[in-house]
């Protein structure tokens, strides 16, 4: 079941305009916290704004809002996500990718969650640098990667979990810049050195921040207080676990891949099933039998509590290229290696394609990424709309 337009019949901005503003009186809130409540449960209403279309074959008009184009809404994601991905495309290799998940242990979310700037820039610096360490170690693979790093801070119950997700080229580029070296197709690297060096180096930042006066949080505190020194003891003894997943099977795995996780929020419209005596139950995912479905029921409260532990700072980048992929890298070294894997065939310059017109509007820029014509009328399914001048002006909720 779907709204008009193919919208879910639930939505996270449901819940926030029932029960956030009584959540906002009972909790604190930070202004951060409080402008992404806002500024979703003003999405596409008349608080933004909007346009009037009429439909060029039977006339009728549509009202559509404006969106709010915050990251953290559910809503506004499917332009960048398409955007971002056709950037990627071109820096995809023929080759393998595998991908990795760095996870921080429990013990340390309470800390990441006071410090999320700083412990999140750790955990991107560290797991890169552990990568990159390992991968040109001669005794490994001797070469350097390329890879993509993507922070997700949910699990399916959305409650705190920081962890990243790397998309890695199955090889590298060898020290020479002359030569590809592959990886070997059951085997990246060995998970254990990587936990290890990985736990080494994160744990040698935290003491440096700690050092500096720069945590925040009861267990950071004083700098020989009994609490932070149990927190290392005990985080040093655990085993930090590297999860590799099998192998991507090409570029094309990846692209699909990506779509799916780069720009996701902590939980989509569509895993909502219902909002009933101020409760709210979604759907999330059985690991042990991914064929089962679950449900999990909370307060609307607790709801609302869970998807704001995953605001993120302002101007944070969650998405980070190293290696290869980096930005200084991808016109010199990464192109180095693409020649490598796929020698270019000469071609007569009257044979080039001539360059297609780049799209203007958002409307032509989905249509052009996707194929999806939202301009298409969705009562005759003929016509197009054809936005009229003026617009319509934000209005205050009553």
């Amino acid at each position: 079941m779907t709204r008009h337009g193919g919208r879910p019949p639930l939505e996270v901005a449901d819940i926030l305009r029932a029960h956030g503003d009584a959540y906002a009186r009972d909790h604190r809130v930070s202004a951060r916290q409080a402008a992404v409540l806002r500024h979703l449960v003003d999405c596409r209403t008349a608080a933004l704004g909007g346009h009037v279309d009429r439909c060029s074959s039977c006339d009728r008009i549509r009202i559509s809002y404006n969106s709010c184009r915050d990251r953290h809404c559910p809503k506004c994601q499917s332009l960048k996500k398409a955007e971002w991905l056709q950037a990627r495309r071109e820096h995809l290799l023929p080759i393998p990718y595998w991908h990795l998940v760095f996870t921080l242990p429990d013990t340390l979310r309470p800390l990441a969650l006071r410090n999320k700037r700083l412990v999140f820039d750790m955990l991107f610096d560290t797991a890169a640098s552990t990568l990159n360490t390992l991968a040109r170690d001669p005794r490994q693979l001797g070469a350097d990667i390329g890879f993509t790093a993507i922070l997700h801070t949910w699990g399916q119950n959305l409650q705190f979990h920081p962890h990243l997700h790397c998309v890695v080229t199955g090889g590298g580029l060898g020290a020479d810049g002359r030569r590809w070296i592959e990886a070997r197709d059951r085997f990246f690297l060995p998970v254990k050195v990587l936990g290890r060096l990985f736990r080494g180096k994160f744990l040698h930042a935290l003491r440096d921040a700690h050092r500096q006066g720069n945590l925040r949080g009861r267990a950071a505190a004083p700098l020989k207080s009994t609490a932070w020194k149990r927190l290392l003891d005990d985080l040093y003894q655990r085993d930090w676990i590297v999860y590799a997943k099998p192998p991507f099977g090409g570029p094309d795995h990846v692209f699909r891949y990506l779509g799916r996780y780069t720009h996701r929020v902590a939980i989509a419209n569509h895993r909502l099933l219902a909002i009933d005596d101020g409760h709210v139950t979604f759907a999330v995912k059985d690991y042990a039998d991914e064929r089962k479905k679950k449900q999990l029921t909370v307060t609307s409260g607790e709801f609302i509590r869970r998807f704001l532990l995953h605001v993120l700072p302002r101007g944070f980048t969650r998405i980070r290229h190293y290696g290869l992929l980096a930005s200084r890298n991808v016109r010199t070294r990464l192109v180095r290696a693409r020649d490598i894997l796929t020698p270019r065939a000469e071609t007569p310059e009257s044979s080039a394609q001539p360059v297609a017109p780049v799209p203007t509007t958002w409307w032509q820029r989905m249509l052009h990424l996707t194929g999806i014509d939202v301009m298409l009328c969705p009562y005759c399914r003929i016509g197009h709309l054809v936005r009229e001048a003026g617009g319509l002006p934000a209005r205050a909720p009553p």
